[in-house]
């Protein structure tokens, strides 16, 4: 079986080498041929050097994306993959020693399957906040966490999707459902969600999908993401997010926004800031997410991304 293992990248050279260093421990089974593609999307930092580095070691092939933004990257890997399946993940992740063997003994037993996910765990540049240890269960997602325990199980929905930092999938079907480029990270946009909405599109079609509890990464969570302004704007995207797929909004606006929805932008300021002084941090944070989910769906540019479900 031909796989391809595809990472995206852009100026993060030394996570990029430390997750290459853990790539070349993975164990590849004696059935498996397989492809490592890296995709430098107009980096300006030592990546290709660093690419480079690894090509005795590695079945290694450097692709480069000139026009920014990651799902443009990723589209690029899909148009060039020569396996069968690609297995996707990310320029700051530790790959288990498994990984692979996991997700290909995933596909010999639900051949009929499109896509399958493993658990994420943090990888934490140094230790977290005492706030963020108490709340990381409820903001999990702002990091890409996932872990949906130790047995196989049926992806069925928004709570069993794994994320895009794991994620395999056949790569025939992968080209009927393309990245769009308004989605994922790039300059001047916190909107992502650009692998979740594949997975969803996938899912209405009728795709059969699967949790993979052997597949195992580690995900780099760096000392400035350990902050309350990081996930300010974490749940601000994915504010705009769910705004861009939501119906018309009804009833009078101000400045082309709802009334409401100005309303509701300084009450869950004014009740964060207060919860923040006199609550314990598993209820600020609560407040702390309604800030960046409603400035977020405020700043939503909705006439740019009307319906993100339809991407075939």
């Amino acid at each position: 079986m031909k796989l391809t293992v595809a990472i995206c990248t852009w100026n993060r050279c030394n996570l990029l080498r430390e997750g290459l260093k853990q790539i070349t421990k993975l164990i590849i089974p004696r059935e498996v041929e397989w492809e490592l593609v890296v995709v430098n999307n107009n980096c300006t930092d030592a990546t290709d050097a660093v690419i480079a580095e690894f090509e005795t070691t590695l079945p290694i092939r450097r692709l480069f994306e000139r026009k920014p933004g990651k799902s443009n990257a990723l589209n690029l890997a899909v148009r060039q993959a020569k396996g069968e399946y690609i297995l996707w993940t990310d320029d700051d992740t530790l790959l288990e020693e498994n990984w692979l063997v996991a997700y290909f003994e995933a596909f010999q037993r639900w051949p009929q399957a499109v896509f399958f996910g493993g658990p994420v765990r943090p990888w934490f540049a140094v230790p977290p906040p005492a706030w963020l240890n108490q709340v990381f269960p409820s903001v999990e997602g702002a990091y890409a966490m996932r872990d949906l325990g130790p047995n196989p199980l049926r992806i069925d929905g928004l709570n069993t999707m794994p994320y895009g930092l794991n994620w395999a999938v056949k790569t025939q079907q992968q080209r009927g459902y393309l990245y769009d480029s308004r989605l994922g990270p790039q300059p001047g946009s916190n909107i992502r969600c650009e692998e979740t909405t594949i997975m969803e599109a996938m899912l209405a079609d009728g795709c059969e999908a699967w949790w993979v509890p052997g597949a195992t990464v580690r995900h780099y969570i760096a000392a400035e993401r350990m902050t309350t302004h990081f996930l300010r704007r974490w749940y601000s995207g994915y504010g705009q997010y769910l705004a861009m797929t939501e119906p018309p909004w009804d009833g009078p606006t101000l400045f082309g926004k709802p009334r409401w929805l100005w309303r509701r932008t300084v009450t869950t300021e004014i009740n964060y800031r207060i919860h923040r002084l006199l609550s314990r941090p598993e209820i600020w944070v609560k407040h702390l997410i309604n800030v960046g989910m409603t400035r977020g769906a405020l700043s939503a540019d909705r006439s740019a991304l009307s319906r993100m479900c339809n991407l075939k």
